[in-house]
């Protein structure tokens, strides 16, 4: 057999440095005394990033299967998740610190906490491609990876709540059509919350141990938090805290963003006994984009993840006729907070890919009735009154 190379094995990097590069920002600053240089890493994330990814276009390229077995063993991908961990918590460190030490106007102050929640919700992107994995040292980072941000109850409630229901109206997690982003996360966060202490209490009861005890893997990174959180407003001061939870709020609010982006209006079909078909690659939104999957993980590979969840990111596959983003999701994020812009380019994308039953599309049941006149969707019985 001749032996596979990868042939993105060193872009790999890049899922190392481009959440680093936050840094750049404040780094400018302190060179030049100029504050408006702390806009720089935000300009980079949300509109050079998506001018890469329309510049290098798509990567189609799957690893042979006879290949992936290797992929797996090589420790070499591993060991950019496991040094990502402590540089992101330093970046996260370092933000708090630029904040506390330095006059900013309001301006500098709100680029900041930009970039500090960006790290964040880098860190929750690895512990998405940790928390997967079976391995004891892998999973305990990616509890470690999920605490700057307080956002610890991720791996119970994605892991056992959100693949499970994903694309049905049960999951709080899987955006509907109709839906904004906005109502979504009032939708998502709490839901999520929720769910992941009733699936934590029942996996708990079921092997006999006590809920509020160190088996609790909720508990376990909140204590992380509450360890980094009481040290840096010991260190820099107490004035730390609103910035902590504003930052850690946005961070939240990317995964939040990920989450409407990966499976609007998507929907499994329901069988006779009241369950849903196993899930498939065509229930997630695809983007096979080159820049933004390598600063990823390849998380935008999602239809092969929810397919195959324990597929290590190096491994994830394209596949033909997937339900395809137009672009990546630093810039379908900024799509996605201006409703209408949304709506324009995602509906129609979306109709095109399921047809028009409204049955076979997870409608937001507020809007349906509207959404079915709009469309002209077939199937939709009129049932439903907008709100």
């Amino acid at each position: 057999m001749q032996h596979y190379r990868d042939p993105k094995r060193y872009a790999w990097l890049l899922s190392l440095w481009v959440p680093c590069s936050v840094t750049i920002g404040p780094a400018l600053m302190l060179l030049s005394g100029d504050p408006r240089a702390l806009w720089i890493p935000v300009v980079f994330f949300y509109l050079v990033v998506p001018l890469l990814d329309w510049l290098f276009g798509e990567d189609h390229h799957n690893p042979p299967e006879s290949a992936v077995a290797a992929l797996n063993a090589d420790h070499y991908y591993r060991w950019i998740t496991y040094l990502l961990v402590p540089a992101l918590w330093a970046a996260f460190v370092f933000c708090a610190w630029f904040v506390a030490r330095h006059e900013l106007p309001w301006h500098g102050l709100l680029a900041m906490v930009l970039i500090c929640g960006a790290v964040g919700g880098f860190c929750i992107n690895l512990g998405h491609e940790l928390g997967h994995k079976n391995t004891p040292l892998e999973r305990t980072l990616a509890r470690i990876s999920l605490a700057p941000t307080a956002y610890g109850h991720f791996s119970v409630e994605h892991n056992r709540g959100h693949h499970r229901d994903v694309a049905t109206p049960l999951d709080p997690a899987s955006a509907r059509m109709g839906e904004s982003i906005y109502h979504f996360t009032l939708r998502e966060m709490p839901g999520a919350l929720v769910r992941a202490w009733g699936l934590e209490k029942e996996r708990l009861h079921g092997r006999g141990q006590p809920f509020w005890s160190r088996h609790n893997e909720i508990l376990q990174p909140a204590l992380l938090t509450l360890l980094l959180w009481a040290a840096l407003v010991a260190w820099l001061g107490l004035q730390i805290l609103p910035f902590l939870l504003v930052a850690s709020f946005w961070a939240n609010f990317q995964l939040t963003s990920a989450n409407y982006v990966e499976h609007y209006g998507l929907l499994r079909a329901q069988r006779a006994g009241g369950g849903y078909e196993p899930c498939q690659p065509h229930h997630s939104w695809n983007s096979n984009h080159i820049f933004s999957n390598w600063a990823l993980f390849h998380l935008q590979r999602h239809s092969d993840h929810h397919a195959h969840p324990l597929r290590r990111y190096q491994s994830l596959r394209d596949f033909p006729a997937l339900p395809r983003l137009p672009s990546g999701y630093f810039g379908m994020f900024l799509i996605a907070y201006v409703p209408p812009l949304w709506r324009r380019v995602m509906d129609e994308r979306l109709l095109a890919v399921v047809g028009r039953n409204a049955a076979a599309i997870n409608l937001d049941p507020g809007r349906r009735a509207s959404l079915v006149r709009r469309y002209r969707l077939n199937g939709g019985g009129g049932e439903g009154k907008d709100m």
